[in-house]
């Protein structure tokens, strides 16, 4: 079976760190459950947390680019 490693050098330092990653999430036992909690906890705090709690307030006050780029513009811009 031919993989997309067989031209790396079997001794070089990308192969020997590929093959740790590997060989280690392949006898991962309890390692699975706490990636998969881990996985679940990043996409609620994205997708929901983000969703819900950050609105697009650029999107909603301006109608096109040019005055969303002004309001930041204005908005980082010091005044005097």
């Amino acid at each position: 079976m031919k993989t997309i490693y067989s031209n790396m050098n079997k001794d070089g330092f990308f192969h020997k760190a590929l093959n740790m990653y590997v060989d280690g999430f392949r006898s991962m036992t309890v390692g699975r459950k706490l990636w998969a909690l881990i996985l679940i906890k990043l996409a609620i705090m994205f997708l929901i947390l983000k969703t819900f709690f950050f609105p697009d307030i650029l999107h909603d006050n301006y109608d096109n680019d040019d005055e969303r780029a002004q309001a930041v513009r204005t908005a980082l811009t010091p005044r005097k």
